[in-house]
């Protein structure tokens, strides 16, 4: 059987899972935020060390949920307000072997939560939209699944959002980490505004940051990234329309507060996300959208 454990990190309250086989993953209240998830003894998520931890501040590393903005195409928060309000636990189960997680069977044993963020004062006084959203964190041997759920719960009117799971992935030397699967998607560089189309093998040197787009009604291929000996399959449902590559670079970095200035080195986001065009959630309708990272 896996173990529910609250426990306290950096003066957050958090929720881990850990499973028979020594996989865990640990859950920030502040955003539902994945902070950790550690499979086959290695860490797999980056955080970074130089964060604030004041409960009220964006964390910088694990899985940040951008929602209902994604950076700062919008008039709200950058990325939104989600990853800096606390989410409520909703849920704690077991997985079956059988079980279907949003049209992917999960494959082996495993747990997962459910925390729940709705509408209150604070989201009404910079966002005049009734809903409710859920994040779900599955963890299976040698695999976590996140997932996104947004209820509109408007009697009358859409909800329009943008965000992401902007996951932040560790690796041992940006160096001499490949990132595979994208090839002749269209490409989007936003650090010089240029539109292409992807090479087959990502490298990264220097800043790097662009958005991917495989076409509607495009079949989704893994992703997968290679750091080193090892290697991590990325997917993501068809309902994000883009993903999003980054890395900041040596210069951007040394610039920014919360990271040390070598942490660029040793981590490559890549986001399930929706950039260039809002969901659109009738009244009383549901979104769902997921990310699975896979050790292979």
């Amino acid at each position: 059987m896996s173990m529910l454990t609250s426990e306290v990190f950096q003066g957050l309250a958090c929720q881990r899972l850990t499973l028979p086989c020594g996989d865990t993953v640990l859950v920030a209240l502040q955003g539902a935020h994945v902070l950790s998830w550690v499979s086959q003894g290695r860490e797999r998520l980056f955080l970074s060390p130089n964060n604030l931890w004041d409960g009220q501040s964006a964390i910088r590393g694990g899985v940040p949920v951008c929602f209902p903005q994604f950076n700062q195409r919008g008039k709200l928060p950058k990325h939104g307000f989600a990853r800096n309000m606390l989410w409520h636990v909703e849920e704690v189960a077991q997985i079956g072997e059988a079980e279907q997680e949003n049209e992917a069977a999960v494959g082996h044993e495993g747990s997962h939560m459910v925390f729940t963020l709705q509408t209150n004062t604070a989201t009404l006084a910079i966002w005049p939209q009734a809903f409710v959203a859920q994040l779900r964190v599955a963890l299976a041997p040698g695999q976590l699944t996140i997932t996104l759920t947004v209820n509109n719960t408007e009697l009358q009117n859409d909800l329009h959002f943008i965000g992401a799971l902007h996951t932040y992935l560790a690796v041992d030397d940006i160096d001499l980490t490949e990132l595979r699967g994208l090839g002749g998607s269209a490409e989007w560089d936003s650090t010089v505004d240029v539109h292409g189309v992807a090479d087959d093998v990502l490298y990264f040197d220097g800043e790097f940051d662009r958005v991917y787009s495989r076409g509607e009604g495009a079949t989704i291929q893994p992703l997968h990234l290679q750091d080193g000996t090892a290697t991590l399959q990325i997917e993501q449902s068809p309902s994000w329309a883009e993903s999003v590559v980054w890395n900041p670079g040596e210069g951007k970095c040394a610039a920014l507060a919360d990271m040390p200035a070598q942490g660029f080195a040793r981590m490559l986001c890549v986001e399930a996300a929706q950039v260039f065009e809002p969901i659109s959630i009738p009244a009383g309708g549901q979104w769902v959208g997921w990310q699975r990272l896979t050790v292979s």
